[in-house]
């Protein structure tokens, strides 16, 4: 029986990313469109009305923001030049006076700029607990024109996971746009848009590409409003856009997207029980562990899996930490998640202090070597 294509699976919309085949050639991989703008004919009409510029009408753009798309079950999609690019835009169209609530505990390079901006444009934060929705209530009172609250989950590094659906239900409430960050979620384990968000945002150059060669960002919208309507105009007007071969290897990685973060997952999972057994660890920060207090609702917006990034506290503070992450032979020490390759970071050397970061913590991307080979490399640096 023939499906409907809103209603295939992710894993076949990744696979077959993009849906076209090169009528002219037969190719079963579509071509790199490097042309920045396009002919128009002698009553300078464009010759495809499809494309203008390429600013906005660049078809590999097309293709992987159509995929991104229907990954995530959403209307459309933009491409950006970055994570942090694509977050930017959001709050660019926001006016002075604006109310913004976000988590205490999110990824810092995105704090850091928010922080920075929204005092700049006279636009207020508050705060909430990203392991407690309804702590967004309590961030909400006395504000009126509050426009965003914004979600990262799970958290980069110390994995809070906030109730999607309930967060949705209180923003809606007070007038305001729920935004989520799900990076390291990914579409494969949570569709944000089915929860009730109204914009989901990627740092691609993580799991979405997963090949660590692409700085990429994304966001996806529900459905038209005036917020998108503006996100749409900062993204033409300013044009932090990628290079079509970026876009091109990023619907390249998008194929592999389920079967490269599946495994990762499966690796990250048997990491953090391996760990939460060990006598040099005191601590696991994971949404799949049982002890994890986000785990039921992990549960519940997480399908299939919990992701691929974990962190851990190892015992005797920061030179024990440090002297771990010195010592592991397969496993590098590099910033960035989401490639195929597992990855450590000490987060307390990059953020600042206030920002109370363990300073025994070590953040792990997992990637997807075969896990006792992990395990191993793990188990004699500890």
């Amino acid at each position: 029986m023939s499906k409907n294509p809103n209603d295939r699976h992710g894993s076949t919309i990744a696979a077959k990313a993009s849906h076209f085949l090169d009528v002219h050639s037969g190719a079963v991989v579509p071509g790199i469109e490097p042309s920045t703008t396009y002919a128009r004919d002698d009553r300078y009409n464009l010759i495809n009305a499809a494309n203008g510029y390429t600013r906005d009408d660049n078809p590999t753009f097309i293709h992987a923001e159509r995929t991104i798309a229907d990954l995530e079950n959403g209307e459309e999609c933009r491409l950006f030049a970055s994570g942090m690019a694509a977050i930017a835009a959001i709050f660019y169209t926001l006016r002075p006076g604006s109310h913004v609530v976000i988590p205490d505990s999110m990824y810092w390079g995105a704090k850091s700029w928010l922080q920075t901006h929204c005092e700049r444009q006279d636009i207020a934060i508050t705060e909430y607990d990203a392991g407690d929705a309804q702590s967004i209530e309590v961030a909400m009172e006395g504000h009126t024109s509050t426009k965003i609250v914004w979600v990262e989950t799970p958290s980069n590094p110390m994995m809070h996971v906030t109730d999607i659906a309930q967060a949705a239900e209180i923003a809606h409430a007070h007038g305001s746009m729920l935004c989520v960050d799900s990076t390291a979620a990914t579409p494969v384990f949570t569709r944000p848009l089915d929860h009730g968000a109204d914009l989901v945002v990627h740092s691609a150059t993580k799991y979405l590409n997963g090949h660590s060669d692409v700085l990429s960002g994304a966001v996806v919208t529900r459905e038209e409003h005036s917020l998108w309507q503006d996100l749409t105009q900062e993204r033409h007007d300013a044009g932090a856009l990628p290079g079509s071969f970026e876009a091109w290897l990023l619907l390249r990685g998008m194929r592999t997207l389920y079967v490269r973060v599946g495994a990762a997952s499966a690796n990250a999972q048997n990491i953090a029980e391996f760990l939460q057994q060990h006598k040099s660890v005191e601590t696991v920060y994971y949404p799949g562990l049982e002890s994890h207090p986000g785990h039921e609702i992990a549960k519940r917006q997480m399908d299939g899996g919990f992701g691929a990034l974990l962190s851990f506290g190892v015992v005797g503070g920061k030179s024990a930490a440090l002297a771990v992450a010195s010592k592991l032979q397969l496993i590098v020490s590099a910033t960035s998640l989401g490639g195929v390759e597992t990855l450590i970071e000490h987060r307390h050397t990059l953020e600042p202090e206030e920002n109370r970061i363990p300073e025994n913590l070590l953040r792990l991307s997992v990637g997807i070597e075969q896990a006792d080979d992990l395990i191993a490399d793990l188990d004699s640096a500890l």
